[in-house]
């Protein structure tokens, strides 16, 4: 899953980009409003991670702005503002969670899977479940016929993706998109690595390849 951070204090970002990236997300780093406001429009990101005192522009503005454009990402606000009418504001201009600072850095790490799950319709989970197939996100491994299925970083990622996309004819490169980070340099002949790797695994039906247009996962079902 591919997430946008926005967020000025470079100490806080220093902190969740490698706390992000060891639970599987990529993730791409910007500390200006205004950069945020275009950089959303040219990429596909799962969700954003949105500072309210952002330089440039404000993340409130910067998140009206998004909604009225037509996007429609999930976006989780921090702020250090613990004011009730500014989370009402934020929710009104179309934010899907809200988080105050200062937080755990567990807090930030739940509520990011949470609105992802909601956002994909697999809300009020314990685990992630799809098509015969469960996957434990804490330890970043399947679970088949109830035995635990070890996974690399980059398996866990890619099946993390489809299993939120259940159904999905997901192409080699949005695979890539949504996988690999902005400096991540992306190799189409990776993402089909990872798959057969998957397929070894997990049983080589879980995700079919439709030529010339690319995969689809339908696990064990």
């Amino acid at each position: 899953m591919r997430l946008l951070l926005v967020e000025d204090t470079v100490a806080l970002a220093d902190q969740l980009l490698p706390l992000l990236r060891d639970h599987g997300y990529a993730v791409d780093w910007l500390a200006d409003g205004r950069d945020a406001l275009v950089r959303a429009h040219d990429d596909d990101f799962d969700l954003v991670i949105l500072d309210l005192g952002l330089p440039g522009l404000d993340g409130l503005e910067v998140l009206r702005r998004w909604r009225e454009q037509g996007l429609s990402m999930p976006v989780l606000i921090l702020t250090a503002r613990d004011s009730w009418a500014e989370r009402v504001d934020g929710l009104r201009a179309g934010a899907d969670d809200y988080l105050t600072k200062p937080f755990h850095p567990e807090e930030l790490l739940l509520r990011v899977q949470a609105v992802l799950r909601r956002s994909h319709g697999s809300a009020n989970q314990s685990r992630l479940r799809a098509c015969g197939v469960e996957l434990d996100e804490e330890r970043q491994s399947a679970w088949l016929d109830q035995q635990e299925v070890e996974l690399t970083g980059a398996e866990f990622r890619m099946l993390r993706y489809f299993m939120l996309n259940p159904g999905r004819l997901l192409s080699k490169i949005a695979l890539s998109e949504h996988l690999y980070d902005g400096e991540s340099e992306r190799d189409s002949n990776v993402v089909e690595v990872h798959i057969n790797r998957l397929r070894r695994k997990l049983g080589g039906q879980v995700i079919q390849t439709r030529r010339g247009q690319g995969y689809l996962f339908t696990g064990r079902d």
